[in-house]
């Protein structure tokens, strides 16, 4: 569940811009190397495969992405569900989804309570942003709104909308 607690939000709120820059660019960056001997950046070359992934804390989530990103790890999802916060991986450069895959889509919430209006559009946002564009539409017109129940989408369904199929 896209869970986030009042102190983490606090953060992210004050830092929203580096969160997001962060999340974008550490893919990219160059290691310093000022007063350090050259090497070369190992990535990781084996798949991260996810199978039956029900979710979990944004702030983890978010973690997660950020090192497969600075990794340039591939993912491929082929369990049965991805649901909440797992459906951010959909947005790696690297991932792939099995079309048999059910994802769930809901909105954030702090353990299942409603978030301030600022703070679920805030929250809706940083996950959307992790979406292909028609998947970000309709995740920000539709499925944020449901908290408790969520909207299943086949990985079937997402690679009609160019969600690369493993």
């Amino acid at each position: 569940m896209f869970f986030l607690l009042k102190g983490a939000v606090r953060v992210a709120r004050t830092h929203a811009l580096s969160l997001v820059v962060c999340g974008l660019a550490i893919g990219t960056a160059n290691l310093p190397t000022k007063g350090v001997a050259q090497t070369q950046v190992s990535l990781a070359t084996d798949p991260l495969v996810v199978r039956n992934d029900r979710g979990g804390l944004l702030r983890d989530r978010l973690r997660q992405i950020r090192q497969l990103r600075a990794e340039r790890r591939p993912v491929e999802i082929r369990g049965a569900v991805c649901f909440s916060t797992c459906t951010m991986l959909i947005g790696l450069p690297n991932t792939c989804v099995s079309p048999n895959t059910t994802f769930g889509f809901h909105g954030p919430s702090s353990y299942g309570r409603p978030l301030d209006p600022e703070t679920f559009n805030y929250a809706s946002e940083v996950i959307s942003s992790y979406y292909p564009a028609p998947l970000q539409n309709w995740y920000m017109e539709t499925a944020r709104f449901k908290i408790i129940r969520i909207s299943r989408v086949k990985g079937a369904q997402l690679i009609e909308m160019g969600v690369r199929a493993c």
